[in-house]
């Protein structure tokens, strides 16, 4: 039977790469749901295609808009906009797989309800994990799902260790996560005042939203990863270390106690990810071009630089903090970030406002996805406060 496949964010970079490997095994797969925020146009391109159930808009004005393009075409979709419309198409019992896509806290609401409805959830939200910690891993395990990570790096880690979890903690030495360095690998520290957005969002290697493209510049992307794979491989904080690979050829490495070390290698393309993601055990084609040796060139390393890249190594300080302190690290990222692309606040001083918040908002172990949010939204309010400061 077909694997039906609910996509949560399918008008994103992620979106449209899953879409892109789908559209190469209608045999295998079929789109159950998509949703997006407000790119009518896009999803009512891929309603057409992919003739979902259903799609899911983020405003009842976005759904509107796309209710009538789908009138337009004849769609059959149903258009949904309720509070829970994401949750709903994530957690409906003829979904068996779920992709999910949402860049930001967001995503954590859906996660969680196809965690605990026991789905094959396709993690691309770094945020589920970031946010959620504990409580989200807790769903999986309760829910008896299926997590496979989509991040290229995590997915790399993920196919190099050994398929028994219980073996890890007598195999494994650490792992190496690998970073591009983004646009400002090789710039002077004290000229990055001077960034400008869209400098930041001019990624060396990959088109990304944003959002993504500036967490890569300042490497909080990379934060933010150190966090996932804390939970995604119930490792140690100090089993996860991270090294700059420009040319980002060998996505991610896990070294063992015999010092032997396991690399996975590809094309620096997402759809690799999401397919192994999809099919995993099994193995299908993702439309990357394979590499090819014989042309490839020298591969580097680098020390990630905690001068240049001083947001990196918060992601180690909150790891060891009190329970919740890496949801406020991204709450207080998000409201840098937006300041940043407002142009509110410089390039330099989103490390400075994501510092303050942190020092601001004191966690209390926040045990529930109620207590996650109220907690993520003081960390909103302090950066945002703090924004204001910044900017005046």
């Amino acid at each position: 039977m077909k694997q039906r496949l609910t996509v949560l964010g399918s008008t994103g970079s992620i979106g449209t790469s899953t879409l892109d490997v789908v559209a190469r095994h209608p045999d295998r797969y079929e789109i159950f749901a998509l949703s997006a925020a407000t790119q009518v146009d896009a999803i009512a391109a891929q309603c057409a295609r992919f003739r979902p159930r259903f799609a899911a808009m983020a405003s009842p004005a976005h759904a509107r808009a796309l209710r009538a393009a789908l009138a337009a075409q004849g769609s059959a979709t149903e258009v949904l906009d309720t509070p829970d419309a994401l949750e709903a198409i994530a957690s409906h019992p003829d979904v068996d797989a779920v992709m999910a896509a949402i860049v930001g806290a967001a995503g954590l609401a859906p996660c969680l309800a196809a965690a605990r409805a026991g789905k094959r959830l396709l993690l691309a939200n770094k945020e589920a994990l970031v946010v959620g910690g504990e409580v989200f891993m807790s769903a999986v395990r309760d829910g008896g799902a299926t997590l496979l990570p989509i991040d290229s790096e995590h997915s790399a880690i993920f196919q190099c260790l050994p398929e028994d979890a219980a073996s890890w903690p007598r195999r494994v030495d650490h792992i190496l996560l690998t970073a591009s360095g983004g646009p400002f690998r090789t710039r002077e520290p004290a000229s990055l005042r001077d960034v400008t957005p869209e400098q930041a969002c001019a990624h060396p290697n990959f088109s990304m939203g944003r959002k993504i493209s500036v967490d890569s510049a300042t490497m909080m992307n990379k934060a933010l990863e150190v966090i996932e794979a804390r939970w995604l491989f119930n490792l140690s904080p100090e089993q996860i270390r991270v090294v700059i690979h420009p040319q980002q050829i060998i996505h991610s490495m896990v070294q063992f106690k015999d010092a032997s070390v396991l690399a996975q290698l590809g094309t620096p393309d997402m759809r690799v990810p999401i397919a192994c993601g999809l099919a995993w055990p099994e193995r299908i084609e993702s439309g990357t071009p394979a590499l090819d040796f014989n042309r490839l060139a020298a591969l580097t390393f680098e020390e990630a630089d905690a001068v240049r890249f001083p947001g990196l190594h918060l992601s180690w300080h909150a790891l060891r903090a009190a329970p919740g302190t890496t949801a406020v690290l991204n709450a207080a990222n998000e409201v840098a970030v937006a300041s940043f692309l407002e142009r509110r606040i410089r390039f330099d001083q989103i490390h400075r406002l994501n510092l303050e918040t942190l020092e601001a908002v004191s966690p209390s172990n926040p045990d529930s996805l109620g207590a996650l949010m109220d907690l993520d939204a003081r960390a909103r309010s302090a950066a945002r406060h703090g924004a204001e400061r910044l900017a005046a």
